[in-house]
Formats: C-alpha cells, structure tokens, sequence
C-alpha cells in the first residue's frame, strides 16, 4: 500500500523531478497509436507496459544520478467514464485499468532499488472534457460525483497522492478536491492556462486556487500549472501574494505556440529544452514553494535534464 499518503516528501521543499509529454512522446517517437490520446490500455498490455517502461528508465535514471526525488505519474489521465466508454471501456473495465496503472508504478519504484530519494506514486487525472477547452462544464456536486469511481479506486491501492492535471475551469477542480477528501487522498490541482495566463474561462489563476481553497477548506496538498509554455503566464507570478506559496509544481509545455495553435498542429514542436530550462530557472526566483518540476506536451528527458541542471545545478 501507500509509503507516502500521509507525509508527502515533496511537501518538505526537496527537488523532485517528473516525467515529460508522456503521450506526446509515446506517438512522436515511439510511434504508438493512443486513440483519443488515451496512453491507459497499454498497461494491459505486455509490449505496452515495455514502451512504457522504455519511456520513463531515462527519468528515473536522471533522478537517480542528481539525487533527487521523482514523482511517478500513473498514465491515467484519459481513465475516466467519458473518455474511456468511447475506447469500449466500461466501469469494471475502468477500474481494473486504474488498478493495473497503480501497480506497474509499484513495479518500476521496486526495481529502483537503488534510488536514494524518495519516488512518489500519483494517481493521475484528467478533466472529463477537452483538456484545451472547458466544453464540458460541471457543478461542483456533479464533478465530485463524476470523479468519485477514479479517486476511490486510487484510494484502495499504493498511490501515495491524486494528481489532476489540465484542469480547465474551477468547478471541476473543486468536485476533484472534495471527492479526494472524502476518499482521505491528497490531490494535487493542476491548472492550465491560456497565453494571456489565465484559465480558458478567462479567471485568473489567483482566483481560482483561491476559490478552491475557500471551497475545500484548503484541502489540495498544493497546486501545479501545466500544459503551457512559462511564457504565457510568467508574468502572472509577479504579484508578491501569498496565494503564491501554494504553487509547487510546474510542467511547461515545450512550444511557445497556443492551445490553439497545438491542436491544429501535425507536427511535434520540441522547442528549445535550453531556453526552457531558463525559463524555469527564473521561475524559481518568483515561486519560493517551487519544488516539482516536470514537463507536459513536447517535452522528453533532454528537456527534464536541462531543467533539473538550470534549477539544482550539480
């Protein structure tokens, strides 16, 4: 069962590293087919668990050797009732892919026997919409009730922590929050914002972890920003506020380009890991909590690397 769900080392200010662009990855070098950018059915499968295997060595092998903590997120974040009934995934089916995830993380941290730091089993999540569009709004209640299946699966195995990430709009965050806390998770929110830096529906992102805080009793261990460039909402970090302090974890994406921009695209844009690792860099300056750092679409372990030697220089 969990090592960590009630003393969350990250929460104890170490640099811990996370993957990159799992499934932008997965398609562009890899080559898979994931249908609906769903990467959940290949823990099913015996050539699957091996690409991803093959996928996260290089992360864990970096972690290793700067001695740092790594958080192993679960390729899960397509693995709820939506999405997955258009894959021909039913609620058995969903649950037992959710549990499959949890343990082949369980395996690759037994197999890194001699990784030093701690290595963190997430839980993760997706919105059950576009994770670019808030085209799928839900109440806080129908969100809980949404996201209720996933996190009380999660609940019963090693996950240590719940992430859900490319959150779109705060009422779903909220439902997220609350369903974790009835389940007696952690969860970690993450938002995603435009290129102006605030969320799709045009809040802010002081607002809106401020809204989920107030409506959750300030249950999310902390929050992350993730699948945008830092460019687009560095400057949002400007203002001195003690909201602040809750951002602990950023995964950037590796293009400068839009949400919209992404989608229209038919070719992967890596960007420039060094530029982005300074972008990092400067980032750290504006969040003193900063202590997860990671990336999202684009992005592989030269991108990681670069970023872990720009924020923790050896």
């Amino acid at each position: 069962m969990s090592r960590y769900r009630h003393d969350l080392p990250q929460m104890r200010q170490d640099l811990f590293l996370t993957d990159g662009g799992l499934e932008t990855t997965l398609i562009y070098a890899e080559g898979l087919d994931l249908p609906l950018f769903a990467a959940f059915p290949l823990v099913e499968q015996e050539e699957g668990r091996a690409a991803l295997r093959r996928y996260f060595q290089p992360y864990l092998d970096l972690a290793r050797a700067r001695g740092v903590g790594f958080i192993i997120d679960t390729p899960t974040w397509r693995a709820n009732p939506d999405w997955a009934a258009r894959l021909g995934f039913g609620p058995a089916d969903l649950e037992r892919v959710n549990r499959l995830a949890v343990a082949f993380a369980e395996q690759l941290r037994a197999e890194a026997t001699d990784h030093v730091a701690p290595i963190v089993i997430s839980g993760a999540m997706g919105p059950r919409g576009d994770g670019y569009q808030p085209d799928t709004q839900m109440s806080e209640t129908e969100a809980q009730s949404y996201h209720a299946a996933q996190i009380d699966t999660f609940a019963e195995t090693a996950a240590d922590v719940i992430s859900a990430v490319t959150l779109n709009y705060v009422e779903e965050a909220i439902g997220i929050a609350k369903a974790a806390k009835a389940a007696g998770m952690p969860v970690i929110i993450s938002f995603t914002v435009e290129t102006n830096g605030c969320l799709p529906t045009g809040q802010s992102l002081q607002a809106a972890i401020t809204q989920v805080d107030e409506a959750s009793g300030g249950y999310p261990a902390y929050y992350m920003i993730n699948c945008a460039h830092p460019r687009h909402f560095a400057h949002v970090l400007e203002d001195r506020g003690a909201w602040l302090d809750r951002i602990r974890g950023i995964r950037a994406n590796a293009s400068t380009r839009s949400h919209a921009e992404l989608d229209a695209a038919t070719e992967l844009d890596s960007g420039d890991p060094a530029a982005l690792a300074q972008d990092y860099r400067a980032m750290r300056t504006k969040l003193p909590s900063l202590c997860v750092v990671g990336g999202c679409c684009g992005t592989d372990h030269r991108h990681i690397r670069a970023i872990c030697e720009a924020v923790a220089p050896a």
